[in-house]
């Protein structure tokens, strides 16, 4: 194929050459009806590309087959059989493709470090989840993602499963043994979908972790926003093999995508996998020889305990690991990642990409250069003489004590399914009375988004006094009805 094409670019400069004059939505028209204001904040390109898909990037039949082209291309460039394009993030993609394995009240083997929209889909669905234990490590308070025989055992625990998921890389950068994974979904007629919204970068360089569609994964879905360079929401979602047809697949996606699909982000998509074919193994070199560079020198600031393949690999940790996100342990500072993550923020003008109790990360990619790592290693120094120059030694921010509890007390009991817990009656109470009770709600530490409690676990007094002490230190809970966690909403037992 054809990689110095960019098909959905092309219909975009062939509409503008055109000047075809649309009377269709979107109502601004190109921008003209746009409120001036927002111009000048947006910039006029945004307005002039946002056109239709149908009627105005292809015509009314699509009978140029422009998107269908970009998605071959895509799937060339990363060895797949089908791609799919998605607008509405891997959010929506992620459930297009459990949706696609398991149908209402089927079951499907997930690991339980699952991102809060593989629940979703499960709320959505009825799906039963047969969940995977993550591979805790104790010390660091840390999950990573299950091994291959975890899978097997719940696999043969439950026959009837139609298939399983697996997220790899983690945010923090940990990744599965996918080819294990998959070789033992197949030896038992099943597929396996991985949720690797953290690895677009990952099939356009030998030295990153194995990709998904390598390692025989049958469906995978990646956020092109997050380590590619698309515009916000820009996903998509891969298909290969025999075992979930594409056909399948793609009738989910119509179920739950929009109608309206921002031709801007589907350009995002188009160009970013061309930038990658012809330039991709050269930017990704860079970025892994300035994270590496990164990485030595917040090593050699006191106090910073640089997260590396020592840290985060090796038995009963993650089988491998993509070094650009740089996970930071600061927990001897005596402080904790929010406080940390809002002090840079405020002093700096530096947004990190994740924080925690006790660390904070900066996602580092291809965009990444010595003018935007240099503003980062000062603000971090900073933030280390800050943290010593005052009386608590915790930069004001104070020995915040986040109580995170054994993997065992983590393991709550799944009495009752998601969907059935949502949707049935529920009331709010004290966070108190609320241990025993069957959760009606998602209670999810964000980011990373993994939810702590699911609608139909039984709640214990340790996940709340959890919840409880990483709000007061900092700890964001976004999907609860009380995102203070001192009242929850439960379900009510007939």
């Amino acid at each position: 194929m054809d990689h110095s094409r960019a098909p959905v670019l092309e219909a975009l400069a062939a509409f503008h050459r055109e000047g075809q004059l649309p009377f269709t939505p979107p109502g601004h028209k190109q921008g003209r009806g746009a409120d001036p204001r927002v111009r000048e904040v947006l910039g006029d390109a945004v307005f002039h590309s946002d056109v239709l898909a149908i009627s105005g990037l292809d015509d009314r039949t699509s009978g140029h087959g422009v998107l269908e082209h970009a998605q071959e291309l895509m799937a060339d460039a990363v060895h797949a059989e089908q791609t799919f394009f998605s607008t509405c993030g891997s959010s929506l993609s992620v459930k297009s493709a459990m949706l696609a394995v398991a149908g209402p009240g089927e079951e499907l083997v997930i690991a339980r470090d699952a991102h809060k929209s593989v629940v979703s889909g499960l709320i959505l669905s009825g799906v039963r989840p047969i969940w995977v234990e993550p591979r805790w490590d104790p010390d660091r308070h840390l999950a990573h993602p299950p091994p291959a025989e975890a899978f097997a055992a719940r696999l043969d625990e439950h026959p009837e499963a139609r298939g399983a998921l697996v997220t790899s890389p983690t945010p923090y950068g940990g990744t599965a043994d996918l080819v294990a994974i998959a070789a033992v979904c197949h030896e038992r007629g099943r597929p396996l979908i991985v949720d690797e919204a953290w690895g677009a970068h990952l099939p356009f360089h030998p030295g990153l972790p194995t990709w998904a569609m390598d390692a025989g994964a049958d469906v995978c879905v990646t956020s092109v926003h997050k380590m590619g360079a698309g515009l916000e929401q820009g996903s998509v979602f891969h298909q290969q093999g025999d075992l979930v047809h594409p056909t399948e697949l793609k009738a989910r996606e119509d179920l739950l995508g929009t109608t309206s699909p921002s031709v801007l982000i589907y350009a995002g998509l188009d160009g970013w996998r061309r930038q990658m074919v012809e330039h991709g193994r050269d930017l990704l070199q860079n970025a892994l020889d300035l994270a590496e560079r990164v990485r030595d020198e917040i090593s050699g600031i006191p106090g910073f305990v640089v997260q590396g393949r020592d840290e985060f690999t090796g038995p009963g940790r993650a089988h491998d690991l993509d070094p650009l996100p740089v996970v930071i342990d600061i927990a001897e500072l005596g402080t904790t990642g929010y406080w940390a993550a809002d002090w840079l923020r405020e002093h700096h003008r530096i947004n990190l990409h994740l924080a925690d109790h006790r660390r904070i990360s900066a996602q580092l990619t291809f965009a990444d250069d010595e003018d935007t790592v240099a503003p980062l290693l000062t603000a971090l120094r900073d933030l280390r003489k800050h943290v010593e120059s005052t009386t608590d030694g915790a930069g004001g921010g104070g020995p915040a004590r986040v109580a995170v509890p054994s993997p065992e007390e983590l393991r709550l009991e799944l009495v009752r399914p998601p969907r059935e817990a949502f949707f049935g009656d529920a009331e709010q109470v004290p966070a108190a009375e609320a241990v025993g009770r069957i959760c009606a709600e998602m209670l999810t530490p964000y980011p990373p988004g993994i939810p702590a409690v699911l609608p139909g676990e039984r709640i214990n007094a340790s996940v709340i006094e959890y919840l409880r002490t990483g709000v007061d230190a900092g700890m964001l809970i976004p999907d609860a009805a009380d995102p203070t966690v001192k009242s929850i909403r439960v379900h009510i037992e007939p």
